[in-house]
C-alpha cells in the first residue's frame, strides 16, 4: 500500500512540477534555535474521529509523519469540550477559536421552524435558500457559520495571504476554510469539487485524474502490519462478519474508495499540488491551508476503531503525512503545522462487550423520539408530529399552542428523564440560563457541556443525553457500526499536536480546548486577536512566551 499512495501523492502533486519547483526554491536550512520569525505557511490538518484514546493506542507506533509532530508540542488531552461531538461543530472550533455556541454550528443538522420553513431539516454547510435544496441535495455555503476563521482574520489585516482549503467532506472545507478563500474543494462522492462556476486548478485536475485511474482498478487486501496483528480479529454484528475486508475494492467502487486509506492520499496530494502551484508560503504574507482528513471517519463508522483496518489506517495516515512534510521540506518552505480532529468516537458495541465492557449498549427503541412523541399525543390526546428531532435535539411542533406546547415539552422532558438509559433531558431554559465554564473541560457538568454548544436560533427545546457507553445506534448493519455525538470524553478528547522546524519539543498532559488553537496560532504569525472563547498556548518552554512575542 505504501507504494500504492506514494503513486497517487507524486502523479497528483510531484511530477513534473515538483522537479521544477524544487530547482526554483533552495532547501531551507536546519533550524539552530527556536525560530522567532512568523512561519510562511500554517498547515492546519484535522484528523476526523481521531480521538485521543486512538493517538494514544498508536503513538508508539507512528513512525514518519505522526512521529515528526510528536518532537514537537504535544498536547494529548485537547478537548472538543462541547456536547454535540459531531463533524461541522467539531471542525467549527479548530479555526475559530470559538465554542459551536458562537459558531452557530450546532450540529450536523438542525430544524428550522421559522415561519414558512415547514420544519426544515437544515445541514451545516447547506444554503437552503436555494430552490429546491433539500438534506440529500444541496447547494454548499458557509453562510451558517456565524464567525470568521483564521484565514479570514488574515485575509483581513493583510489582503495579499492567501487562504485554501481541502477535504475529504463538505463541512470539513468549509467550517476550517470559512467566507473567504481563494480555494476550497471537497470530495463529494465521485470527485473533488468546489462552488459552481469555480475554474479547476491544474492541481486539482491532476487529483481528479489520479483518482480516477486508482479507483478504476481493483485493490487487492492491504498487508497487516506486524504491530495490528492483536487486532486482527474478525467479529460478526447481526450476520455481517467485520475485519476480514482490509480495503479490498473492486474497480469501480467509489463508496469503499471513500473509506479507505487511498483518500487521505489524495486529499494531501491535491493539499500538496495547490502549495506548490500557488506558491503558497512564498508571498509577502504568511498564506494559510486547511486540510481535511476523512477516512478515519468513515473507517470508523463501517468497521470500528479497534480493528485490523483501523490499525492499518493508522499505519497509512503516518505515511501520507511523512511523504506530504517531505514534499514541504523539499520546497524549502517554512511552515507550521497544527494537527488535531473534530471529535472522537467509541469502537462498536458488540466488540466492545467482547472486551471487558458488558455494559456496553445500543440505544433501546423505547428512548426514540418516534415513541415518545406517539405516548404525549396519546396522552393528550394530540394529532401531528408533536415533536420533531435532529441528532440529540428535540423539537417541539411550533404549530401547536403555546400552552399545548410547554404541555407537551414538560412531558417529554419527563418521559425521556426516566429512562434507563437516558443521563439528562434538558429544557433550553435550562441550558441557556447556565453559564458559559470557565474551569477545565474535563470538570464541566452535563449543562455546562450543552452550553458550549447551544444557539438559541438554531438549538432544540429538549436535549436528549444517553448514558456512557450507549450508542444512539439502535440497530447496526453495514456502513454504520459505530458513532459518536456523546457528550462523553471518548467523544470530546482528541490529541492537539503543534510543530515547526526548530522550535523546542515538549507535552503537557494537561487539558487544553481546541478553541485555542487559533489565538496560538495567531500569536506565532503576530496577528491580534481577542474576544475568543480560546486562550494562547505558550508554545516556547523556555524563558521566551509565544503568548507575548
Amino acid at each position: 500500500m505504501k507504494s500504492l499512495l506514494a503513486a497517487l501523492f507524486l502523479s497528483a502533486a510531484a511530477t513534473p512540477v515538483l522537479a521544477q519547483q524544487a530547482e526554483a526554491v533552495p532547501p531551507a536550512p536546519a533550524a539552530t534555535t527556536t525560530p522567532t520569525a512568523p512561519p510562511r505557511l500554517i498547515v492546519a490538518i484535522s484528523v476526523d474521529q481521531f480521538s485521543a484514546d486512538l493517538f494514544q493506542q498508536y503513538r508508539n507506533h507512528f513512525s514518519e509523519g505522526f512521529a515528526r509532530l510528536l518532537t514537537g508540542a504535544v498536547f494529548p488531552s485537547g478537548y472538543q469540550s462541547h456536547a454535540a461531538t459531531e463533524t461541522c461543530p467539531g471542525h467549527s472550533t479548530i479555526l475559530t477559536g470559538m465554542r459551536p455556541a458562537h459558531t452557530g454550528i450546532v450540529a450536523n443538522n438542525w430544524i428550522d421552524q421559522r415561519a414558512g420553513r415547514a420544519d426544515k431539516v437544515v445541514y451545516c454547510s447547506e444554503d437552503e435558500s436555494v430552490t429546491g435544496s433539500t438534506h440529500d441535495s444541496y447547494t454548499v455555503s458557509a453562510k451558517h457559520l456565524k464567525v470568521p476563521t483564521l484565514g479570514e482574520m488574515m485575509k483581513t489585516a493583510h489582503p495579499d495571504t492567501r487562504v485554501v482549503s481541502v477535504a475529504g467532506k463538505d463541512r470539513a472545507a468549509v467550517m476550517m476554510g470559512g467566507h473567504k478563500v481563494d480555494e476550497l474543494w471537497w470530495w463529494d462522492g465521485k470527485t473533488f469539487v468546489s462552488y459552481a462556476g469555480r475554474q479547476v486548478p491544474g492541481a486539482v485536475q491532476r487529483g481528479r485524474d489520479a483518482v480516477a485511474a486508482l479507483v478504476a482498478k481493483a485493490q487487492a487486501p492491504l498487508p497487516l502490519p506486524d504491530f495490528c496483528q492483536p487486532v486482527d480479529r474478525a467479529i460478526t454484528v447481526d450476520g455481517t462478519v467485520y475485519g476480514q475486508g482490509r480495503f479490498q475494492r473492486q474497480p469501480g467502487d467509489l463508496k469503499a474508495f471513500r473509506a479507505s486509506p487511498a483518500s487521505d492520499a489524495a486529499v494531501f496530494a491535491i493539499a500538496a499540488g495547490l502549495i506548490q502551484d500557488m506558491k503558497l508560503g512564498q508571498g509577502p504574507q504568511t498564506d494559510i491551508i486547511d486540510i481535511g482528513a476523512s477516512a478515519t471517519d468513515y473507517i470508523g463508522h463501517s468497521l470500528g476503531t479497534q480493528g485490523a483496518e483501523m490499525c492499518i489506517q493508522m499505519a497509512q495516515l503516518d505515511h501520507t503525512l511523512g511523504s506530504f512534510f517531505d514534499t514541504l521540506d523539499s520546497w524549502g518552505l517554512d511552515y507550521e503545522v497544527v494537527l488535531t480532529a473534530d471529535h472522537g468516537a467509541h469502537d462498536m458495541t458488540e466488540r466492545q462487550q467482547q472486551r471487558a465492557m458488558p455494559m456496553e449498549a445500543h440505544v433501546s427503541a423505547d428512548a426514540s423520539i418516534k415513541t415518545v412523541a406517539a405516548a404525549i399525543a396519546a396522552e393528550l390526546n394530540l394529532k401531528g408530529p408533536v415533536l420533531l428531532g435532529a441528532e440529540s435535539d428535540v423539537y417541539v411542533d411550533r404549530n401547536l399552542p403555546a400552552v399545548t406546547r410547554k404541555r407537551v415539552l414538560a412531558s417529554a422532558q419527563r418521559r425521556f428523564s426516566a429512562l434507563p438509559q437516558v443521563a439528562a433531558a434538558l429544557t433550553r431554559d435550562q441550558i441557556a440560563a447556565t453559564p458559559m465554564a470557565t474551569t477545565p473541560p474535563e470538570t464541566w457538568t452535563l449543562a455546562e457541556r450543552a452550553r458550549a454548544s447551544f444557539d438559541p436560533d438554531r438549538s432544540g427545546d429538549l436535549l436528549v443525553l444517553l448514558k456512557p457507553r450507549v450508542t444512539t445506534i439502535e440497530k447496526p448493519g453495514p456502513g454504520y457500526v459505530e458513532t459518536h455525538g456523546s457528550p462523553w470524553d471518548y467523544d470530546r478528547r482528541v490529541p492537539i499536536l503543534f510543530w515547526r522546524r526548530g522550535m523546542p519539543g515538549f507535552e503537557q498532559p494537561l487539558s487544553v480546548e481546541t478553541v485555542d488553537i487559533v489565538p496560538t496560532l495567531a500569536a506565532t504569525i503576530g496577528l491580534p486577536v481577542s474576544g475568543l472563547d480560546g486562550r494562547c498556548l505558550d508554545l516556547d518552554p523556555g524563558p521566551g512566551d509565544t503568548c507575548r512575542r
